[in-house]
């Protein structure tokens, strides 16, 4: 503790008088660190995140430079939309169901005819969805080119069809929004909707963990600082596992 520069009795100090000058010495007498210093304030979150947090978990992310694109392909990543959890539905139904509103089948139970995107998370807006238009777009919050090179052009094929069919990957949006993401990382691209942002990072943020895929150094940035304003944003958990089943490898 920074000694005062006017020695005085404790004996004679009032407890309140004591405490003031505790504080302005720049000790807390409870034992924490100085207020609104951010270490020791119950009030003020860690820089690094809450344990489970997404903020936290970017920690863990192995940082290194893009590799080419060279070779990548869509096809590298199974047929689209395949079933890899076998109930039935192509990934993109089941993904249409999940997150439209008023739904409507065309063949009972799997087909989405026609819906509702009620909020668009990367625009805010109503989107309405009908078969054969081109309004929503299922989109793969970690683009596959993008993880292609991050890691995935030196996986099996088995985990890169997960990767293309995981729902945790996976979110119906707006085709518009989702068409001027392309590619992009969190370094190059954002969604509009400014309140979803915190929950689309966590998610990038899960997928890159869960398939040990690599971020840049720009990247790794954007994603803190978008985290760093919700740093209690819990990691997202769930989805398939990390290889699909044999018979849709690819050959």
């Amino acid at each position: 503790m920074i000694r005062s520069a006017f020695p005085v009795r404790r004996a004679a100090l009032p407890a309140a008088a004591l405490a003031a000058t505790l504080a302005l010495a720049g000790c807390n007498p409870s034992g924490g660190g100085t207020q609104g210093d951010g270490r020791g304030s119950p009030d003020v979150p860690s820089a690094t995140g809450e344990p489970g947090s997404a903020l936290a978990t970017v920690g863990t992310l192995t940082v290194k430079g893009r590799a080419p694109k060279t070779g990548y392909d869509r096809e590298r990543f199974g047929t689209a939309w395949a079933d890899t959890d076998s109930n039935g539905c192509p990934t993109r139904e089941d993904i249409l169901k999940r997150d439209l509103t008023r739904v409507r089948f065309q063949d009972g139970h799997c087909k989405v005819a026609s819906g509702e995107l009620a909020k668009d998370p990367y625009t805010g807006q109503r989107v309405e969805f009908r078969r054969g238009s081109s309004l929503v777009d299922i989109d793969h919050v970690v683009a596959l080119s993008d993880a292609w090179q991050k890691g995935a052009q030196q996986w099996p094929a088995g985990k890169r069809i997960a990767l293309a069919n995981d729902p945790l990957n996976l979110i119906a949006v707006g085709a518009s929004a989702n068409r001027q993401k392309s590619d992009g990382d969190a370094a190059t691209w954002l969604p509009a909707e400014k309140s979803y942002r915190c929950d689309y990072i966590a998610h990038q943020v899960a997928v890159k963990k869960k398939y040990g895929l690599w971020v840049t150094r720009a990247e790794k940035a954007a994603m803190e600082k978008v985290l760093r304003t919700c740093p209690a944003e819990k990691l997202p958990t769930g989805g398939n596992p990390t290889a699909a089943p044999p018979r849709f490898h690819a050959k």
